[in-house]
């Protein structure tokens, strides 16, 4: 993918309309950060994120899909408009999942030197940024653990309780 403006404005425009991506970022930021971002192709089957090794940055899927893949939890694809990365960015510690590339995948890379002088010059880029980031995790460990989770019995049991206790007239709760 070259860098010419077209190219450019597809790219930020599969990033910004992404509804599992960056979703708190304005066309403003989208126009600093492709501005700033490396892009770096990825072969079939290549790494992009190495678990155990550290990304000292954030990818974000512009072309192509990739497989997230999680020890003992199984695989998990991502594709345009995603990022990956980002855990071993946020507590800069080695990754915690291998990402492979399922097809050629063009990526925009962000590194923490890069963003963090976006985020001085722009800090409400930082803070939508970083909302967006909480934002993927979030919903990553729902989708993890199960969207429909059952409460536990005892906390079940609890919550009725407390609801049957709030319909009784004011006059007859227990105090």
């Amino acid at each position: 993918m070259s860098k010419d403006k077209d190219s450019v404005q597809q790219e930020v425009s599969v990033l910004s309309s992404a509804k599992s991506g960056l979703v708190y970022l304005t066309a403003n930021d989208w126009a600093l950060i492709a501005d700033k971002a490396v892009r770096r192709q990825f072969k079939a089957g290549e790494a992009i994120v190495q678990q155990g090794k550290r990304t000292h940055g954030v990818y974000l899927l512009v072309k192509g899909t990739a497989s997230v893949q999680i020890p003992l939890k199984g695989t998990l694809g991502i594709g345009p408009g995603e990022a990956c990365g980002e855990i071993s960015f946020l507590d800069e510690l080695p990754a915690t999942a291998n990402v492979v590339a399922k097809e050629e995948v063009w990526a925009y890379y962000l590194d923490r030197v890069t963003l963090q002088s976006m985020f001085e010059l722009f800090p409400h880029l930082g803070s939508r940024f970083y909302q967006s980031l909480a934002a993927i995790l979030s919903r990553r460990l729902r989708e993890l653990i199960g969207s429909a989770v059952p409460a536990p019995k005892a906390a079940s049991a609890a919550a009725e309780s407390s609801k049957a206790e709030s319909a009784k007239p004011e006059s007859a709760r227990k105090v």
